[in-house]
């Protein structure tokens, strides 16, 4: 008989249930009562009701769904004021939206390596240079990129210098402003720097940095003092700090104009769907209003750190809304994130693949909207329910 082709999934379920690897879904209802620092509502809009309200109206006024891909009929007036809206804010030029911060990191990669390019004999390939520590979007996009790709220590410009001085040609040097696992910074203005010595391009994926750091939340590339310059580019989601869903690309307007044009996640996936598009423009409007929320959710994720490290965990200093608190093993991490579920607090777990150093660990991040006691009920939480070992 012929072998079934799938009974490899099988086995390879096996391995990674005998490893506590196996992943699973957790439908959550629309009323939980667990007090949430898993999630990545920074600014605390998700819920709030000019945003909720402004999503349902580009509903009924767009319908559900974007009906087709940006070039055909997907790009509605709200998707160019959301991208107006957008670049003012951060300080770019021009800026694109995609129906996730994914796909827009996909698109910003491979489309600004474009093809290897002629010179005379031989064809010059062109250079990513990727911090080790970058998100899984960012390394896809290395992936799927016809480019040569460097790998570098975390966070080391000084090694991206090095790297970048070794290649002839054209090159991008491409890190998240906000590490997503750690929560620690990328040196954006040495990484600047460098790339500048070797007229290369700088990517900062700001997913993390947008609506946190920065004056008002404009982000930390605007933080740098390299929002709006000739040869940096950002990509962010409407996920995280604006509450709804998407991502875009911002920069020069020539960038965009190359991307609406090469860019095959812009050019055959479906339009972001207007609800989503309303929603992020009103939390942008929220924030414009409020900008101390950006402040209020650094005092927070400060605030938890210093109140888990006072008791003996060992976590990394936040740079912006993500404390990464270590875990003994990945088995203990897993234990520690149920046990706090259990007492009513939602927290991240991340362990060994999804880490590149293989140190587990709970992420909590944090909010704008949280209460002083809330933040005390969340630190005792998971200090009582800390692995003895």
């Amino acid at each position: 008989m012929p072998q079934d082709p799938f009974d490899w999934i099988d086995a390879e379920h096996e391995r990674r249930l005998a490893a506590g690897l196996v992943r699973t879904l957790r439908p959550r209802s629309a009323d939980s009562p667990l007090l949430d620092l898993a999630g990545n509502d920074y600014l605390g809009l998700t819920r709030h009701p000019e945003v909720t309200e402004a999503a349902a109206d580009a509903a009924r006024r767009w319908g559900a769904g974007a009906t087709g891909s940006r070039l055909v009929t997907g790009t509605t007036a709200l998707h160019a004021r959301l991208e107006e809206s957008l670049a003012e804010f951060c300080g770019f030029e021009a800026a694109l939206v995609f129906s996730s911060g994914y796909a827009a990191n996909l698109a910003a990669v491979t489309a600004l390596c474009g093809p290897p390019i002629s010179s005379g004999v031989s064809p010059s390939v062109p250079l990513v240079v990727s911090d080790a520590g970058n998100h899984a979007s960012l390394i896809d996009g290395c992936r799927l990129a016809r480019a040569e790709t460097a790998v570098v220590p975390h966070a080391d410009a000084e090694a991206v210098r090095k790297t970048l001085g070794a290649h002839e040609g054209r090159a991008l040097a491409v890190t998240d402003s906000v590490f997503s696992v750690d929560g620690d910074a990328a040196p954006l203005a040495a990484l600047a720097e460098a790339c500048r010595e070797h007229g290369a391009a700088l990517l900062v994926d700001d997913a993390h940095g947008l609506g946190v750091l920065g004056e008002g939340g404009r982000g930390a590339v605007h933080a740098a003092g390299l929002a709006g310059d000739a040869d940096v580019v950002a990509t962010v989601t409407l996920s995280k700090s604006l509450g709804s869903q998407g991502g875009a690309v911002l920069g020069p307007a020539r960038v965009i104009r190359h991307l609406v044009s090469h860019a095959r996640t812009f050019i055959f996936d479906t339009g972001l769907a207007p609800a989503a598009v309303g929603g992020a423009l009103a939390s942008l409007e929220v924030l414009r209003r409020e900008p101390g929320r950006a402040a209020r959710v650094r005092h927070v994720a400060t605030e938890l750190h210093r109140r888990v490290t006072a008791a003996g965990l060992t976590a990394v200093r936040p740079d912006a809304a993500v404390v990464s608190v270590r875990a003994p093993s990945p088995e203990a991490a897993v234990r520690w994130a149920a046990d706090c579920r259990t007492a009513g607090l939602a927290v991240g777990c991340f362990r060994p693949p999804s880490v590149p150093d293989g140190i587990s660990r709970l992420r909590l991040t944090a909010r704008a909207d949280l209460t002083d006691r809330q933040i005390e009920e969340a630190a005792d939480t998971v200090l009582r329910t800390a692995p003895t070992a």
